[in-house]
């Protein structure tokens, strides 16, 4: 398909059914981490999301390998780091004092941040209108972080919001290194290179801890062992085949709607499961995702 096509594609239902679908699967992705950390500790969470994407994108890897750019070793060592190491200790670190809802709101700086360390390191350019919107977002994200200590008690900083911060810059980082350096790569090729280069020591740190063992006996191992494993397949591995899918069948305005959509299935389903979600939070949400639109 031309690049013009690509621009040029409307959606069709069957667009419309991966964004939807993709919402779905990443928004569930907070919920699932929450889950997750009622029988491991964050580490384990990371390392286990981590080594499960390792073992499912095996197949490609192996397939793929000669295809691989292995000169640049080291940018494919920063695309894993950041694109998936990093973050996947980060997020359930954080969940431990941060409901999944807020979480979930403050993965929508992504954007942003791509658009900063764009303009600071890859040569990118600020316009007035993007500036507006990275100074909105950056405005909601404090209001996320002075408002996320927990069930109604007034404004405090929360200091593990900035960790969730840290990880969606680390996301923007490891975009901007892709788009810069893999712009033709394979996305399923280079994902698996990316996760072959960071899965020996998350396994370890399992085999060290004795995760594997605990599972069966440990108070609802099995249950918390499926939610890592839906984290890792649903909200890793499948999720970005059918975002590389809706790429190629839409545009890049239409796939990056889904920015806006997650946040709003992560408060869901973190207030079904009882968490407390108050006015302010909204409008962090609402000055965040007006932000991403007008940095577009």
């Amino acid at each position: 398909m031309s690049k013009q096509a690509i621009t040029d594609s409307k959606p069709n239902l069957t667009a419309w059914f991966l964004l939807i679908l993709l919402s779905i699967v990443w928004g569930s992705s907070f919920i699932l981490i929450k889950k997750a950390l009622i029988a491991f500790s964050p580490l384990e969470v990371g390392a286990l999301r981590i080594s499960i994407s390792v073992v499912a994108f095996l197949p490609f890897f192996i397939k793929d390998f000669k295809q691989i750019p292995w000169k640049k070793w080291p940018l494919l060592l920063l695309v894993g780091l950041t694109g998936t190491g990093i973050p996947a200790f980060l997020y359930p670190i954080a969940e431990t004092q941060l409901s999944s809802s807020v979480t979930g709101i403050l993965n929508s700086l992504t954007p942003l941040f791509a658009l900063l360390i764009g303009i600071l390191f890859f040569g990118g350019r600020l316009e007035s209108n993007k500036f507006v919107g990275v100074l909105l977002g950056l405005f909601g994200a404090a209001i996320l972080v002075w408002f996320s200590n927990g069930e109604g008690e007034g404004g405090g900083l929360n200091g593990y919001a900035m960790l969730v911060i840290f990880a969606t810059i680390c996301y923007a980082t490891s975009v901007n290194t892709v788009k810069a350096n893999f712009q033709d790569l394979d996305a399923i090729t280079l994902s698996a290179a990316a996760f072959a280069l960071i899965g020996s020591p998350a396994l370890v740190y399992l085999l060290m801890q004795g995760t594997f063992t605990k599972i069966p006996v440990v108070e609802n191992g099995w249950y918390c062992f499926g939610a890592v494993c839906v984290l890792a397949l649903l909200g890793t591995v499948i999720a970005s085949i059918l975002f590389y899918k809706l790429l190629q069948m839409t545009n890049v305005v239409f796939s990056a709607t889904v920015a806006y959509l997650i946040p709003v299935v992560a408060i869901l389903l973190g207030v079904f499961d009882g968490e407390y979600f108050s006015m302010m939070h909204l409008a962090g949400m609402a000055s965040i995702l007006i932000g991403v639109y007008l940095s577009r």
